[in-house]
């Protein structure tokens, strides 16, 4: 039930920076359409996050620490971006038009994913 919980709390999240941000979309008319795409990027938003993106941060921890961590953010984004091309792939239909909406799309899903946590609580 945990993982199902982390599942939607994430595509919420990602549905949000989608629905504010005119360089993330999902293909479809419909959003009946997007609702299988959504999961299946937020389901590729959570691998990349627990196996790549904390190898990313080890190894540039020196640099983590130099920026007073300014760099997470880049790293964030630079998983979002790795998570579209993947999407891409994948043929989901999930794409992000460059490195600075995908910095405003990883704080927006970040704060979204926060704030739908925060409602829903630990289950």
């Amino acid at each position: 039930m945990r993982y199902v919980i982390w599942l939607l709390t994430t595509a919420g999240g990602v549905a949000v920076a989608a629905w504010l941000l005119d360089g993330i979309s999902f293909d479809g008319a419909d959003w009946q359409d997007k609702v299988l795409p959504l999961l299946g990027v937020s389901l590729i938003l959570g691998l990349v996050s627990t196996f790549i993106k904390p190898v990313v941060q080890l190894l540039s921890l020196p640099f983590i620490i130099l920026t007073l961590g300014l760099l997470l953010l880049v790293i964030n984004a630079l998983m979002l971006m790795l998570t579209a091309w993947l999407a891409d792939v994948l043929d989901l239909g999930f794409t992000v038009d460059g490195f600075w909406t995908a910095m405003l799309g990883s704080v927006v899903i970040t704060l979204a994913t926060w704030a739908i946590d925060a409602v829903v609580g630990d289950a």
